[in-house]
């Protein structure tokens, strides 16, 4: 009985890991060591800091905001009419400026903001199934209001996110010639390879009587479709980028570029603002200054720190493991 009931027991096989039984690292924090260590931190992340802010003002960026710019003046008070006319022209002309030299590659965004992609109800309308498996077009449930045509036919891709697919559309010309745009590669390969299927193709795809965005070529698998597979990468915050193409040519500086923007995306709806932003890239990415800041605040408190330690404890010291200086003279007990 004794047998069996040990081999039934939940108890874990007896280790001196399982008892707590290892020896304990207790190291003693003495000022010397709090200093020597304030010190090598602060001497490590003030350096790398500089270089990080060093690396993102040589990011060379240019920001154009264009949705108020390309509503012509006889809609300037509604431009959400001139957004929804089908027949009102939305070709904009924008001619930008390059501060300093652009090297390829040059990446292309376009950025919304005050647009809310996480939104709960948003990032739930999709089917993960329907975008990986052909079998799979009927999973619907959870695309509403997206889910089906008006003759009960699914809709691949489904959902909120699909439909409202960012649809305006940027051509570049520079001394005459036009700047090819390359879309290829701009999606992450994890989503091309595992999240969209390369044999589930678009069907009935924005062919209600409410167009939310851009239209997909029902010839293409969606794997292929990396302009949508960027889109249903939601975004956090309100204010976000999305990458557009790639230039792979190097732009002077002092050079103007032609933009032809068709301004078809109705974010005058919710009053959100487009942006089309050309940037470069270093080591560290785009140009982002929070990276730089934070280590030299960090570098910055840990030497601020190891200053006080010195003057405290160097300057002067309290003995340490003596308490005979602390006299009875000096705290009486009363009587």
């Amino acid at each position: 009985m004794d047998q069996n009931k040990n081999k039934n027991s939940k108890k874990p096989t007896y280790s001196r890991f399982s008892q707590q039984e290892l020896p304990a690292w207790k190291p003693i924090l003495t000022p010397g060591w709090a200093i020597a260590s304030f010190i090598t931190i602060g001497a490590l992340f003030i350096p790398t800091g500089l270089l990080a802010l060093s690396a993102s003002d040589s990011v060379v960026e240019i920001i154009d905001r264009y949705d108020e710019d390309c509503v012509p003046d006889d809609f300037s008070s509604k431009a959400e009419a001139f957004i929804q006319n089908p027949d009102t022209k939305k070709t904009c002309i924008r001619n930008l400026k390059v501060p300093k030299k652009m090297v390829a590659p040059i990446f292309v965004y376009y950025q919304l903001e005050n647009f809310y992609q996480n939104h709960r109800r948003f990032v739930k309308s999709r089917s993960d199934k329907q975008l990986r498996d052909p079998a799979a077009q009927n999973d619907t449930r959870d695309c509403f209001p997206e889910a089906q045509t008006g003759d009960n036919k699914p809709i691949v891709p489904c959902g909120l996110i699909a439909w409202s697919l960012f649809n305006d559309t940027y051509q570049l010309s520079t001394r005459g010639k036009q700047l090819t745009i390359d879309k290829h590669g701009i999606a992450w390969k994890s989503d091309t390879t595992a999240k969209f299927g390369s044999d589930v193709y678009p069907k009935d795809f924005q062919k209600g009587s409410l167009i939310g965005g851009a239209t997909l070529d029902e010839r293409k698998p969606l794997s292929e479709q990396e302009d949508l597979i960027v889109w249903m990468r939601a975004a956090a915050l309100p204010k976000f980028r999305k990458l557009y193409g790639k230039i792979n040519t190097d732009l002077e500086a002092h050079e103007t570029i032609s933009v032809q923007v068709e301004n078809n995306y109705n974010t005058y709806k919710f009053g959100g603002r487009k942006k089309l932003v050309l940037s470069t890239t270093t080591w560290i990415g785009g140009k982002n200054d929070f990276l730089g800041v934070a280590y030299i605040t960090v570098g910055g408190l840990c030497l601020f720190m190891s200053i006080n330690f010195i003057l405290l404890y160097v300057f002067r010291p309290r003995r340490l493991g003596d308490p005979s200086y602390l006299s009875w003279n000096r705290h009486p007990i009363a009587n």
